[in-house]
């Protein structure tokens, strides 16, 4: 294991739930996603990391995920896309071929954030060793939800996560007592048809 990937287990807990990732998988994204990443994978799989606070996914399995938030917009003709990693509340972390680590969506709230490296695109590698060190576990933690939903709810498996319900966009409370353990797929897909994609502002925070 190297440095940084040990520095990202260090920071965010051992992993859980993992999944053994096919080689067809891994050539799959030869030349989309960074080499390193596909060394990961073949290494550690996907798995989730802190109880499940966060996850490194099979893109191929958030292909529709990536569409629904994407189709229409302006990012959909900016770069080619795949999601790599996600939160226990569906904060979503998108690869762009050329961009790298660069669209991160908050599909509770519906807001985008955009990130520009200013790395050249053939240091990809380091582009995702710059992602995973400045990946932090409070950043994914909505609310300080984590621990009390992992204690009511359970720990989460690879295709679920925490959804609020009635979703947040629909004018529900973002209260421990309307969190439910939701097939994250079908939840992120559903998020995202409420309310249409808007870029966080300095107002939001």
């Amino acid at each position: 294991m190297d440095k940084v990937f040990a520095r990202f287990i260090e920071k965010f807990g051992e992993p859980v739930g993992r999944q053994e990732v096919p080689v067809s998988s891994i050539e799959r994204y030869r030349g989309k996603l960074p080499n390193l990443l596909l060394e990961y994978w073949a290494e550690h799989g996907w798995c989730g990391y802190g109880d499940g606070i966060f996850w490194i996914v099979n893109p191929q399995e958030y292909e529709g995920v990536v569409a629904s938030w994407l189709d229409g917009t302006k990012f959909e003709i900016f770069d080619a896309y795949h999601l790599i990693a996600r939160s226990a509340f569906g904060d979503l972390y998108f690869w762009g071929e050329e961009t790298g680590g660069s669209l991160k969506i908050t599909s509770v709230a519906s807001r985008s954030t955009t990130f520009m490296s200013k790395l050249p695109k053939d240091q990809m590698d380091k582009r995702l060793q710059n992602f995973l060190l400045s990946t932090e576990v409070e950043c994914n933690d909505y609310g300080d939800l984590f621990k009390p939903a992992k204690k009511k709810l359970g720990v989460l498996h690879h295709d679920e996560m925490y959804g609020f319900v009635p979703a947040l966009m629909f004018g529900g409370p973002d209260t421990l007592e309307h969190l439910e353990k939701v097939k994250a797929v079908e939840h992120l897909i559903l998020l995202s048809q409420v309310s249409e994609l808007e870029p966080y502002s300095f107002s939001d925070f």
